[in-house]
């Protein structure tokens, strides 16, 4: 050892190059692999940064970042892609839906990823009621295929939208209904699977068909009696270690159930034959109020062993209270009963009579209770339980949560002890959590506070104390979610010695390399290793510090402990007239960082304190946004390619890797996050749709604001981002716009300047207002008497569609307002915003504010006719400018005009009598409401159909830049323009909307200030 202070710091100087060196031998060889992966398999590997770390994780709270993914599109490419990971020595994980909590679905070597083309369903026979299916088939979508013969797969995990049948067999999923239906395995038939030497084997009940490992597994078995009989299948959802209880000649040696919950570990499964069952004629939902979830926990048993309930589902109050933390959901739960924990029990029967009278039976046995049987009320109620996973990763009062702990099990009858000694340890540990689960069956799921970042080792010794307190209650470490890298380590505080012998040897046979995902259930990773959390991001967590504006200087990596800092030049830098024209000439030049312990964002982050690598932190991977069917409107880019990378979890996970600097050295310039948010349409829906309200559209802006800063940016960011100041040079002077508008419509001109601008050229270039609002209105002076409100000139209505304008102030003076516009040009800095200039966008707010304070001190309303900048005055205005009263005074002086009239009295307006397709703007759908409108279109008498697909795909600049084209009109054929080309009427209040519409089908969509206007009665006004 060392003996002075100097040969101390040799020592580790010394240390400190070695383990450099060795890192960077490692990257070398992980490099050399990946190409080696890529050139063997052109098409199928994606060996760059930017796939690789979209993939570093799954929804557990485990990071690995593989040397390369793998997007096989046939059982072929499967074999050939096993080949070559075999000649480069790295090991394959399998991967579905990514949905795994336990990171059973990440790896250090080669991911395949089959949920993206291994996605057919090869037969659905109603009579032998079996399902032939590949393993990247979304749950539902099987689901989808069998409801029109009356059947369904029985097991259903709330992640249904999005986990595959590959996945769930992996994992043995079990969901609400496995009280019935029973776990994955139970509905397992047969499995073809693939193995490390390249075998093609079938295994089914009675053994498989390859005779020298069926006699090796029915040795094993023999060789193993007792702990397969006495410690394996106790009760339904002991799910941890392998299935091999179903070996036993009393369970017919069957060697598909045994591989249904191996994680991916044995082989990779190929095709499987799945059980369906009969789905209930109707169906009725009994909510049962217990005082707390205590009491709840204790009656779940009984009910379930009734035989009448299809769900015994439980939740405690916390999960309420976590979800009325969200946006938009402070009622939520309205409809629960009276109590402090609940159960979900639902029933089915052959009539809904039939169905309700069941309900109500069993809600007898709760002090409160309401029988819910109408389907959209169900699915309110059923939402709160299935979002859990994701909303108990944020605290009611806003602290985080993760997983580790969250899928425990004992036998039913004694989860109500096992819960409260549980909250016991809980204390016992300073920890918090809200408990949901499959009552029923005495599954639990419950995240926990762990303090990763300040006390790592809080972790290992909870779940240690935890494994222990299960084990006496008769009970495992995983009761659906599968062992993975949480709990392998666990299994030998769980199983004796010769159990644990017997999963070894069972692995063995399969895979005698431990070539498939190594690490989980036998030789397990320390459950402690890689956690994607903690530590690594504590400079990036804590609150950021103020420091001195310094100047520009290349941008480190950012675990280096210094942020990036820039002045952010921008155009009006370099030509102050273009500011001077917005009035926005001065304040544009913003630093963008601090040194040491973080920086400070641009966005206020409020919902996150500031921290921009906490917002990051927000997705916890449970996969919502890769939903492709109806449900929520993430991701319209990931519904169109359905690439990981294309996610909202896998954009998150590229910014999260940046972040952390060690995959990522590039900081704010990387090219693989910028690569990844190409594709982000900024639409705002996962601010809404994610369970914990992840918010890409500001994420993305930072980043831009950051990445381009003192440099030169993409020519759309000038020509669509500063689309004010175009369109007011353009209608300044009468007579411009319509030349400008001639020159535009010859394909030589209009090629020209699209090229320049870098605007895509199968686009149409959105005529100029030949009359801009301001001057169609200025002769017009309303009736005098009336309330004033102010009327919001966005550069879309005032300088492109001045008639929508003209419309809004007909029917704003037959309700009874007086329209005004305000006295000096304003704007609310959309398009500034979305291209991430964010230094111009404060500016232009600021002197927004100022021209408006007078109206703001009158309490005067100000009404927008553009969703997108309505949303932008009221939720980003107050992020971009928190300080001070004015912009949140702004916020809640803007309304809709759908909200001012809806309720007028008297109603000035005839009745319409027309069926309507009705496109509602993405940033409406998520930061506002259609209810006003709808109630509007009803009462003139309007049945609208609402298009359910989220994202027109246009979505301000991003249809327009070069580079779109593809995913944009992918994002429209999905239910807009199907449903445009045959509707009578087509109703968009979105600019973008109504441009993408008519030049997607040559329809042209109406706003509904048109659409009021011309409803007017020719006695009103």
């Amino acid at each position: 050892m060392p003996d002075t202070p100097a040969e101390s710091r040799a020592a580790a100087l010394a240390a400190g190059r070695a383990k450099g060196l060795a890192a960077g031998r490692a990257k070398a060889l992980a490099a050399g692999r990946a190409e080696a992966l890529a050139a063997a398999l052109p098409g199928i590997v994606r060996a760059d940064l930017t796939a690789r770390t979209a993939y570093s994780s799954d929804a557990s709270l485990f990071r690995r970042v593989p040397v390369a993914v793998a997007e096989p599109r046939t059982v072929g490419d499967l074999d050939r892609i096993r080949r070559a990971a075999a000649e480069v020595g790295v090991p394959v994980t399998v991967r579905g839906g990514g949905t795994s909590v336990a990171g059973n679905a990440i790896g250090d070597g080669l991911v395949v990823d089959v949920s993206r083309h291994l996605t057919a369903i090869k037969a659905v026979d109603p009579d032998a009621r079996t399902a032939v299916v590949e393993p990247g088939v979304v749950l539902d979508e099987l689901r989808a295929a069998a409801a029109p013969h009356g059947l369904t797969f029985g097991p259903d995990p709330s992640t249904h939208s999005r986990c595959t049948l590959g996945g769930m067999i992996g994992n043995n999923a079990c969901g609400a209904h496995s009280v019935v239906y029973g776990t994955t395995a139970a509905n397992v038939r047969e499995l073809h699977l693939l193995l490390p030497d390249g075998r093609h084997v079938t295994a089914r009940r009675g053994g498989i068909d390859a005779p020298d490992l069926d006699r090796a597994l029915r040795a094993l078995r023999d060789a193993h009696l007792a702990p397969l009989r006495t410690e394996l299948g106790r009760f339904g959802r002991q799910g941890s270690g392998y299935g091999l209880h179903h070996l036993l000649p009393e369970n017919g040696f069957d060697v598909a159930k045994a591989l249904v919950g191996s994680e991916g570990t044995c082989g990779i499964v190929t095709e499987a034959t799945v059980r369906l069952v009969e789905t209930p004629k109707a169906r009725a939902l009994a909510v049962l109020g217990f005082p707390d979830v205590f009491e709840a926990a204790a009656a779940a048993p009984a009910i379930a062993a009734s035989g009448t309930a299809l769900t015994v589902e439980g939740m405690a109050s916390d999960l309420l209270a976590a979800l009325r933390t969200r946006p938009g959901r402070h009622d939520a739960g309205s409809d629960l009963p009276l109590g402090g924990g609940w159960l979900y029990c639902e029933v089915g029967g052959p009539t809904a009579e039939a169905a309700r009278s069941q309900a109500r039976t069993l809600a007898a046995a709760a002090p409160h209770a309401v029988v819910v049987d109408d389907p959209d009320r169900m699915r309110a109620l059923w939402w709160i339980r299935e979002a859990g996973a994701g909303l108990v990763t944020r605290l009611p009062d806003g602290g985080e949560a993760w997983p580790g702990w969250e899928d425990s099990a004992v036998p039913p009858d004694r989860l109500a002890a096992y819960l409260r000694d549980l909250y016991a340890l809980m204390r016992e540990h300073g920890l918090r959590g809200v408990p949901f689960g499959h009552f029923g069956e005495g599954c639990l799921h419950v995240r926990l506070d762990f303090p990763l970042a300040t006390r790592p080792g809080a972790y290992r010794a909870f779940l240690t104390d935890a494994t222990d307190l299960v084990v006496s209650h008769g009970g495992s470490v995983s009761g659906e979610h599968g062992d993975g890298r949480a709990r392998s380590e666990l299994l030998e505080r769980m199983y004796s010695p010769e159990l644990r012998a017997a999963f070894a040897a069972f692995k063995h046979l399969f895979d005698p390399t431990d070539t498939f995902n190594p690490g989980v259930i036998t030789n397990p990773d320390p459950l402690d290793l890689g956690l994607r959390p903690g530590p690594g991001f504590n400079h990036l967590t804590r609150p950021p510090k103020p420091t001195p504006q310094l100047k520009s200087t290349p941008q480190p990596a950012l675990t280096s402990g210094h942020a990036p800092t820039a002045e952010h030049g921008s155009v009006p830098e370099r030509a102050p007239w273009l500011g001077r024209l917005l009035g926005v000439g001065r304040g544009l030049r913003e630093q963008g960082g601090a040194a040491g312990g973080g920086f400070v964002p641009a966005q206020a982050l409020s919902r996150d304190e500031g921290s921009f690598a906490k917002a990051v932190q927000r997705c916890v991977g449970v996969g919502a946004c890769r939903t492709l069917g109806d449900g929520t409107s993430m991701c319209p880019s990931f519904k169109v390619t359905r690439d990981e990378v294309h996610s909202t979890r896998g954009r998150a996970r590229v910014l999260s890797e940046m972040l952390r600097g060690e995959s990522l050295r590039d900081g704010w310039r990387s090219s693989e996050v910028l690569e990844a948010l190409d594709l982000c349409l900024s639409c705002k829906a996962c601010a809404s749709d994610c369970p914990v309200n992840v918010d890409m559209a500001t994420y993305k802006a930072e980043f831009l604001h950051r990445h381009y800063a003192g440099r030169v940016r993409p020519m759309a960011h000038y020509s669509m981002g500063w689309l004010p100041v175009w369109s007011r040079i353009a209608t300044a002077v009468p007579g411009v716009a319509a030349v400008a508008n001639a020159a535009l419509r010859r394909p030589v001109v209009a090629s020209v300047v699209k090229r320049a601008a870098g605007i895509e050229p199968r686009r149409d270039l959105p005529p100029f207002a030949v009359r801009p609002l301001r001057r169609e209105l200025a002769a017009r002076t309303g009736r005098l008497g009336v309330r004033p409100v102010v009327l919001w000139p966005d550069t879309f209505t005032a300088f492109h569609t001045p008639e929508v304008g003209r419309a809004a102030v007909s029917v704003l003076s037959a309700t009874g307002y007086r329209a005004v516009l305000p006295p000096r040009a304003v704007c609310c800095g959309l398009t500034w915003h979305s291209t991430g200039q964010l230094g111009v966008a404060k500016a232009v707010l600021r002197r927004t504010l100022d021209v408006l304070e007078p109206a703001l001190d009158a309490g005067l309303p100000i009404v927008g006719l553009e969703p997108s900048c309505t949303v932008m005055l009221r939720t980003e205005a107050p992020e971009l400018l928190p300080d001070g009263p004015r912009a949140h005074r702004l916020a809640a002086s803007v309304t809709t005009l759908a909200e001012l009239v809806a309720d007028a009295d008297p109603w000035p307006f005839r009745t319409i009598d027309q069926e309507a397709v009705a496109q509602v703007h993405c940033h409406q759908e998520a930061h506002g409401s259609y209810t006003s409108d709808l109630r509007i279109l009803e009462r003139l008498g309007v049945r609208a159909d609402v298009v359910g697909a989220g994202c027109c795909g246009l979505a301000g600049d991003f249809g327009f830049a070069r580079g779109h084209w593809d995913v944009s009109q992918g994002c429209a054929e999905r239910e807009l323009y199907p449903k445009a080309r045959d509707a009578p009427l087509v109703l968009a209040d979105g600019f973008s909307c109504r441009v993408q519409i008519v030049q997607g089908t040559g329809r042209r969509a109406v706003h509904l200030a048109e659409l009021l206007a011309s409803a007017l009665r020719p006695d009103a006004g």
